[in-house]
């Protein structure tokens, strides 16, 4: 595995957090590179070093924790909802800068959409329609059910400012989820 230069990971984070911060503040379309680049210390030259331009930061730092959000469901399948859960909210307060902003402060709209999408299909396996509480239901309606409410739990718990700690929310989803699954 090769191995990267401890400076280029701090530049990179400098740049993802500079332009999270400035996305707060000025939005999307009159943040330029010039501000990025100040706001994170950095040359201009080294954004350009990493990314071909704003719109490709935004996507990486998007897929980015979409991946993440994925290997730690693959991670976590064997243990139970509630550990699960817990690792997810987690995650979600140690991002909250990334999160809070793409969730509440209307920094991308289009980053809920695929956060929605990759929960129903990490829920796929979860959802059983042949028998017990929700045998001959659709599974699709099941499936985006069971989806857009934890992701609005998640939005709500972001923009109350976390209101309850990550195992709080953890045992009362895993609870509700339980009663619907």
């Amino acid at each position: 595995m090769k191995k990267v230069d401890r400076r280029v990971l701090k530049s990179q984070e400098a740049i993802k957090k500079a332009f999270i911060e400035l996305l707060n503040e000025k939005g999307f379309d009159k943040m330029t590179i010039q501000d990025i680049s100040d706001r994170a210390n950095v040359n201009r030259r080294t954004v350009y070093l990493h990314y071909l331009d704003k719109f490709d930061l935004f996507d990486k730092m998007i897929e980015e924790h979409i991946i993440h959000l994925r290997n730690m469901f693959e991670s976590l399948l064997e243990t139970d909802i509630i550990t699960a859960g817990q690792a997810f909210f987690e995650y979600f307060e140690n991002n909250y800068l990334f999160f809070s902003t793409m969730m509440v402060g209307g920094g991308a709209p289009h980053f809920r959409a695929q956060y929605l999408e990759l929960s129903i299909d990490l829920l796929k396996t979860e959802v059983i329609v042949t028998e017990g509480k929700n045998k001959g239901l659709n599974k699709e309606i099941v499936l985006r059910f069971v989806a857009a409410a934890y992701v609005e739990i998640v939005e709500w718990w972001l923009k109350e400012g976390m209101p309850h700690p990550p195992r709080v929310m953890a045992e009362q989803l895993g609870e509700l989820v339980e009663r619907i699954l």
